[in-house]
C-alpha cells in the first residue's frame, strides 16, 4: 500500500510503500494526531520515516492492491 504524506511548508510529498493494511495505518495516524507525538512508519524495505504530528498537512492512504506497470501502445 502506498502512503503519501504532505508536510507543512515542504513542497515535496513523502511517499512510503508499506505491507501493512490501510486500517492499521489509519489508526496509527489518528492516534498520532490525538497524542501530538510523531508519526513513525516503517516501509516495506525496513526504512523508517518519522514526521512530527504538528507538521502533518495530510496523509493519503492508497489502495491495498499493487500498482500495474506497463507500456501502452497506441
Amino acid at each position: 500500500m502506498e502512503i503519501t504524506i504532505g508536510v507543512q511548508n515542504v513542497a515535496r510529498e513523502l511517499v512510503v510503500e508499506t505491507d501493512r493494511p490501510a486500517e492499521q495505518v489509519a489508526a496509527e495516524v489518528l492516534k498520532t494526531l490525538e497524542s501530538g507525538g510523531p508519526l513513525d512508519l516503517t516501509d516495506s524495505k525496513g526504512r523508517r520515516v518519522i514526521v512530527p504530528a504538528a507538521t502533518l498537512g495530510y496523509v493519503e492512504l492508497g489502495g491495498d492492491e499493487a500498482r500495474k506497470v506497463g507500456i501502452h501502445s497506441i
